[in-house]
């Protein structure tokens, strides 16, 4: 009923579009939203989020008399100042 598909071949096509492939170096007309995204992230936007996550964490922790609330919105806290800076080092790092 189905014809079984030959793996090798498929594999073969995808390393040739991988190899093709340059998403990491165009796009320049996404620049200007991905500079705004990031200011947002790493500037009072990002402080905002990392501290409404702490306050949230602290105070379900308080109300539910345990403290993996308070610990998670630390560890969320510690994302969101730090995450951005993390992606874009990554993403602008050459091998």
């Amino acid at each position: 009923m189905f014809k079984r598909i030959n793996k090798p071949a498929v594999a073969a096509v995808m390393v040739l579009a991988a190899g093709a492939s340059m998403a990491g170096t165009t796009g320049n007309e996404f620049q200007s939203m991905y500079n705004l995204i990031l200011g947002w992230a790493q500037g009072y936007l990002g402080k905002a989020m990392a501290i409404a996550a702490f306050l949230f964490g602290a105070g379900f922790g308080v109300a539910k008399q345990t403290i993996l609330p308070a610990v998670l919105g630390i560890v969320f806290a510690l994302v969101f100042a730090v995450g951005p800076g993390i992606i874009a080092g990554m993403l602008t790092a050459t091998v």
